[in-house]
């Protein structure tokens, strides 16, 4: 059974995450844009490829 965070941890985590972690959401409709969903239902790490991809493109494509 996995241990239950005490409040200085959530305290902790929440000050991480607001000094250091901006939050961006994207929207998928489920009918246009299954192709993507699907090829992302089989990727174990979503954020990780999606970074990869844009970092890719910067390279390729440098601004100015």
């Amino acid at each position: 059974m996995p241990k239950k965070s005490t409040d200085a941890q959530i305290r902790a985590a929440a000050k991480y995450n607001k000094e250091n972690v901006k939050m961006i959401v994207l929207h998928f409709n489920i009918t246009t844009d299954k192709d993507i969903l699907d090829f992302l239902s089989h990727k174990d790490n979503k954020t990780g490829y999606i970074k990869q991809l844009i970092r890719s493109d910067i390279e390729n494509n440098p601004r100015n």
